[in-house]
This record gives C-alpha cells, sequence and structure tokens, in this order.
C-alpha cells in the first residue's frame, strides 16, 4: 500500500516538472525530476520483485541506481 502511494506521488511530480521545464524552458529543475524518476522506478523494480515476478526486475532495479547516480552527481557538481 505504501509502494503503491509513494509510486503515484513520484509519477505525479515526475510529470509536474517535466511539463513545467517544457513549457518554461527552464532545465533547473531536471536533476531533481531526475531523482524522482530513480526512486520511483526502484520502486518498481522492488515492486515486481516482492510480487515475484520473473520479468526484467533487476534491469528496474539497475537503471534506477544509473539514473539515481548520475542525478546526485549532477547536483553535486552544479
Amino acid at each position: 500500500m505504501v509502494l503503491k502511494i509513494s509510486k503515484m506521488i513520484l509519477a505525479l511530480i515526475v510529470i509536474a516538472t517535466s511539463f513545467y521545464c517544457l513549457i518554461t524552458k527552464t532545465f533547473e529543475l531536471m536533476p531533481y525530476m531526475m531523482l524522482c524518476l530513480g526512486v520511483f522506478m526502484l520502486i518498481i523494480g522492488l515492486e515486481d520483485l516482492q510480487k515475484g515476478r520473473k520479468g526484467f526486475w533487476y534491469m528496474s532495479i539497475i537503471v534506477a541506481l544509473f539514473v539515481l547516480i548520475v542525478s546526485i552527481q549532477n547536483l553535486i557538481l552544479n
């Protein structure tokens, strides 16, 4: 239940920040959007792992960790 609610909140944050960046053409919020997107993908991978799906849950976790590392690196360097 907590994963589903947090997944919905993170999806709304990602969609709202991406629309804001597209409309205003200012990309200052992009690292925060990527951070939320990485956590969102991590939650999707953990949900698949928890449900025992034999799909590509490990790919979701690997891509999520990569996105998290890149966004944290971008936040630190800027």
